[in-house]
């Protein structure tokens, strides 16, 4: 039976998983923790799924753990990231900050063991960040990591968690832009897909083609495609606009709108609910609510799809831009986050600003399958050689060594991309 590290270096190559194999050998003994709030839904527990296998499998000591809570406490840590992106809107309620502070201290109790005993403790996100201040004592070593646009942050907000971040070791940002000054070293490590998961395998034509006949597309008309969680970060309203625009240039367009919800997040289902408002009940835009594990069926879709879309106006960092990407599909992403990392304009896609102009990028590919094809073929060297998950875990390898080897004038350093 092949190993999972043969598989992986039958993706990434020879050269990669050995020098993650010799990474681990200097990190030989030490225990991993990582901890978020939700097992399901969205990239980062994605990332971790994968992150913990591939870790364990080089001879680490590595597990994760979730944080629980009720409404409230989901409530507030949404309006978290909200206020992080840039949004003012019903932050910083007293009781909800009580309630945060408690779930974090009662979840520090039940996790306490887990901690202590950890070498290296992965914190992801706003959720679970106050986990902290229950262990003042602590000998190990702490890294928070955000993987939220946090570029423009509702600075009352930014002051209440930084009270917080700042007691950590280190943190890790997706792009420079989003970094935000701390006491501590600041790395910049973009997220990775996993390209042996089911959402990135290769698939038979026979299982992408069923995705027609399972949801009532025309196989021979075109097709384009957003996957999402139903977030209005994601502008699903503004991808239905710019379908409808386009449409008057290419007639027989069909919009899929693809996604679901997840545990931590209480405001999908009145965005679900604003987008099925917005088709009004047209036949060629068709909204597929889908559970958290339909990871064969996205795969299916981003291949059927013609072009990609990702019009976000808020991104952390956009993994299904890399996974459509990953796919040979050109992507017409916003100009924004991390989606600007990954879509080199004219080059592996296209950046918009509004509808119009992703309704003019969608006619123009439509116009031109050659362009298609030549994005598609670049973008995915493009994700082999800078956003696989081998990639992330050396990166995460040379910061725990950096952390417990310290070199002096620590600083942000940003990874240069080749664009071939």
């Amino acid at each position: 039976m092949t190993t999972l590290l043969e598989q992986y270096q039958e993706v990434a190559g020879p050269e990669v998983i050995h020098e993650l194999t010799q990474m681990a050998r200097v990190l030989k003994g030490i225990k991993i923790v990582h901890v978020n709030s939700t097992k399901t839904g969205g990239g980062v527990s994605e990332i971790l799924s994968t992150m913990t296998q591939l870790t364990t499998a080089l001879g680490l000591d590595t597990s994760w753990e979730v944080i629980t809570g009720n409404a409230d406490f989901f409530e507030c840590t949404k309006n978290f990231h909200n206020a992080l992106q840039g949004i003012k809107q019903g932050v910083l309620n007293p009781n909800l900050l009580r309630v945060y502070q408690d779930t974090n201290a009662s979840n520090a109790e039940q996790l306490r063991q887990v901690l202590e005993n950890a070498d290296v403790v992965f914190i992801h996100d706003p959720q679970p960040a106050a986990l902290i201040s229950a262990f003042p004592n602590r000998k190990n070593k702490w890294i928070w990591r955000c993987h939220i646009d946090a570029s423009n942050p509702h600075r009352a907000t930014w002051k209440f968690l930084r009270n917080f971040v700042m007691q950590y070791d280190a943190s890790v940002f997706s792009l420079a832009d989003f970094a935000q000054p701390l006491p501590h070293p600041i790395y910049l490590i973009p997220p990775s897909i996993d390209p042996l998961a089911e959402k990135n395998i290769e698939l038979k034509k026979e299982e992408i083609a069923s995705i027609y006949s399972r949801f009532e597309l025309d196989p021979n008309r075109p097709m384009i495609l957003q996957v999402s969680r139903f977030d209005y970060f994601k502008d699903p309203l503004g991808v239905i606009e710019a379908y409808r625009l386009a449409k008057k240039f290419k007639h027989g367009l069909q919009l899929v709108l693809a996604g679901g919800g997840a545990p931590d997040d209480p405001e999908g289902e009145a965005v679900l609910k604003a987008v099925k408002t917005a088709a009004n009940s047209d036949p060629d835009i068709h909204i597929l609510y889908l559970p958290s594990d339909s990871h064969r069926t996205i795969n299916a879709l981003q291949r059927a799809a013609d072009i990609v879309l990702q019009k976000s106006i808020k991104e952390g960092f956009g993994l299904t831009v890399t996974e459509a990407l990953w796919k040979n599909k050109p992507v017409i992403g916003g100009n924004c986050g991390g989606i600007r990392l990954q879509v080199i304009n004219y080059n592996t896609g296209f950046l918009v600003e509004t509808p119009e102009g992703a309704a003019e990028r969608t006619r123009y590919l439509l116009q031109n399958p050659q362009v298609i094809q030549e994005m598609g073929e670049r973008g995915r060297r493009f994700v082999l050689d800078n956003f696989l998950i081998t990639r992330h875990l050396r990166d995460y390898f040379s910061l725990i060594i950096s952390l417990f080897h310290p070199i002096q004038n620590n600083r942000i350093e940003i990874q240069k991309l080749e664009v071939s």
